[in-house]
């Protein structure tokens, strides 16, 4: 039990982890909590589909055009909904809000109710610590951590990572200092989906389908970016990992765990607000940004 659940928790966290990230990123630059965040992810998953199975495109294709597919579309989403009321929080919340249900009711008025399965893109199984995994799962490890150095190397080692960590430290010096702001914000919510949507195609075979699959990892994520601290990538990183080996505990030492992953994930988010507000690598944001 104990190697499953080193393993379920590490694949888990570094799904997480991707979401988690860019939901931190947006957040940290843009100041836009995005519930829609998740909704892309399960857009993701049914593009990949839609591109494997009915069209029939050959794998890495069917990757890239979903991921591209669905980044373009949180581009136009921003542009049209969410920039012209960016400057009202609370405009924003309700937005996304609304775009996650129009995208999930879109897809249950396309797809049905019905949970797709998608053919794994690598078969067999291999030996990790004595314990037996699909090679897909570890597919799924080595996607995680090729996107997470990816996104480290683009914030900390590019002209536009330092346009974006100047953003997210000071907008309205950014703006002076003749940064555009609306155009960084609109890059990193593409950048943020592109995250998602990469978690969206790498669990699609891995996972069933559905157009209700983006409300557990929903729950999953705002409890990660409570615990880390909101705005804090570090903070969403530990955070993920942290709650991805809590539900692989869950699940496989208590009964009925796989029921309970959620509550337990709320419950964690209550205690960290009780607690620690700001959460273990909390960002002091000032009132007027």
């Amino acid at each position: 039990m104990l190697q499953d659940i080193l393993i379920t928790g590490l694949v888990t966290g570094g799904v997480y982890a991707l979401l988690a990230i860019g939901f931190s990123l947006v957040f940290g630059v843009a100041r836009i909590v995005n519930i829609a965040h998740t909704a892309f992810y399960m857009l993701a998953a049914y593009a990949f589909y839609v591109a494997l199975t009915v069209l029939e495109l050959p794998l890495l294709l069917a990757v890239a055009l979903a991921i591209g597919t669905v980044t373009a579309l949180s581009v136009i989403c921003y542009r049209l909904v969410i920039a012209p009321i960016r400057q009202h929080e609370s405009a924003v919340l309700i937005a996304t809000i609304a775009l996650a249900l129009i995208f999930q009711e879109s897809l249950l008025l396309t797809f049905g109710g019905h949970f797709l399965g998608i053919p794994a893109a690598v078969e067999g199984y291999a030996s990790l610590l004595g314990v037996r995994v699909s090679n897909q799962r570890l597919v799924v490890l080595a996607v995680v951590a090729v996107a997470l150095v990816v996104t480290w190397y683009a914030l900390y080692r590019t002209r536009f990572g330092l346009a974006v960590r100047a953003t997210a430290n000071d907008l309205e010096i950014a703006n002076l200092m003749g940064i555009d702001v609306g155009r960084i914000a609109m890059l990193t919510v593409a950048a943020s989906v592109a995250l998602a949507a990469i978690a969206g195609v790498v669990v699609a075979p891995v996972f069933v389908v559905d157009p209700l699959m983006w409300l557990s990892p929903l729950v999953s994520v705002l409890a990660i970016v409570v615990l880390g601290g909101l705005g804090s990538l570090r903070g969403s990183l530990a955070g993920a990992f942290i709650l991805g080996y809590v539900e692989a505990i869950t699940v496989f030492a208590v009964p009925a765990g796989a029921f309970l992953k959620n509550g337990v994930s709320l419950s964690i988010m209550i205690v960290v607000l009780l607690l620690r507000p700001e959460g273990l690598f909390g960002v002091a944001f000032e009132e007027e940004r």
